[in-house]
């Protein structure tokens, strides 16, 4: 029994069995590369599910947390800390939005932004029976308020009782929105590219009409922006791109690259007539440590020119994988937008995965019958080549 082996057969004893693990035990990482226990080296189109933006082992990142580890970890919210300060005012810059809340994850950053879009329809009435509107085929979170939202069946299952009060709308089709809208509605939310769902791509004349409806009503308009926000589409956040402001904007994975930290941000008309001190609160959210890898990050997007570079990649990127869907006649259509890319097949995708690891690319699905492709914001024309080679053999051998 392999060293690896030993590893996963203590992990299956110890660990909660809610996740079907790929039999790989990853060391370290360095670039675009991820390296097992073995030492064998991976192409990494993964990014940990989005959230290394920059790659493995960038040096100015790794030695910002180590500075901030010597300084202080955490306070609690009871006290100001410098990095929370410095990240907060430029996360307020890059995303448009007015106020900032630390979270430590993009299920809490959905939490939240729930409790905001209650709190400001119940100061309106004082009544505590408002609904929201979702959309079918949407991912949020599993925590018990993100899964309310979350438009697939399958997850919900279980935990049923969680859906009360949410309606679910077909994403891109305005008037199943219109069908849903009562008195009670309190928001509309949605990813403005679906990611667990299937890569669909919002209609800008869809986030128009919603926006209009918002304006008209009084609801609150929430983007989940924790997958394909920081830069994945060419923006530093997909509503840039449409021009479609929403009142509540939720992200995480690339905000930290690597450090849990997520966030939700709210205009100052919503954050003037929604939480108040005592309604909402975390007792790690914001800490130096974290906010100090958000600074970084942040810093870091802006001197390597992380926006320019996606908007210069993805073309050829999307070049490549359109050539697929000409030359191979089980791949149905490309999908996605910027960095975050997908193809859908006629068949499930597993098997394409599971070959692809074993030689040395590693990709994920997005439901089914759906190869994802959410690399490091910072590949080249080279990686993509390579991963072009790769999985031309895994699909040469189907």
């Amino acid at each position: 029994m392999t060293e690896s082996e030993k590893l996963i057969e203590q992990a299956e004893c110890d660990l909660l069995h809610t996740y079907n693990r790929y039999q790989i035990v990853m060391e370290k990482g360095d670039g675009v590369y991820l390296y097992d226990h073995e030492g064998k080296k991976y192409l990494d189109f993964v990014a940990g599910i989005a959230v290394f933006a920059l790659g493995y082992n960038n040096k100015e990142y790794n030695d910002a947390l180590k500075s901030q580890i010597d300084k202080i970890l955490h306070t609690s919210n009871y006290y100001y800390n410098v990095p929370a300060i410095n990240a907060a005012h430029k996360l307020k810059a890059v995303s448009g939005m007015d106020r900032v809340f630390f979270t430590n994850s993009g299920a809490e950053a959905l939490e939240g932004a729930i409790k905001t879009a209650r709190k400001y329809a119940f100061l309106k009435d004082h009544s505590t029976d408002h609904e929201i509107i979702a959309m079918n085929h949407s991912f949020h979170g599993r925590t018990v308020g993100a899964l309310s939202i979350t438009g697939n069946p399958h997850y919900r299952e279980a935990f049923e009782v969680t859906s009360k009060g949410v309606r679910f709308a077909d994403f891109n089709n305005f008037d199943s929105v219109l069908a849903c809208v009562n008195d009670k509605t309190c928001a509309i939310v949605l990813e403005p590219v679906q990611g667990e769902g299937g890569l669909n791509v919002a209609d800008k004349m869809f986030l128009e009409n919603l926006r209009g409806l918002c304006d008209e009503k009084d609801i609150l308009l929430i983007f989940d922006e924790v997958q394909c926000g920081m830069g994945r589409c060419g923006e530093m956040y997909a509503w840039q791109k449409y021009g479609v402001k929403p009142d509540v904007l939720t992200s995480a994975k690339a905000l930290g690259c690597g450090v849990p930290v997520g966030a939700f941000m709210m205009t100052e008309k919503v954050a003037q007539n929604s939480l108040v001190a005592g309604d909402h609160g975390t007792t790690y959210g914001g800490n130096p440590f974290a906010t100090a890898a958000v600074e970084k990050v942040l810093d870091l997007f802006e001197s390597n020119h992380i926006i320019e570079h996606v908007r210069e990649i993805a073309p050829y990127f999307e070049e490549k994988l359109n050539a697929f869907v000409d030359k191979y006649d089980f791949i149905i259509e490309r999908r996605g937008t910027g960095l975050m890319q997908g193809l859908k097949l006629d068949r499930p995708v597993a098997d394409i995965i599971n070959k692809a690891l074993s030689k040395g690319l590693v990709l994920i699905n997005a439901g089914s019958d759906i190869l994802r492709f959410v690399p490091p914001l910072i590949i080249t024309k080279e990686n993509v080549d390579e991963m072009i080679a790769i999985l031309t053999e895994c699909f040469d051998e189907i």
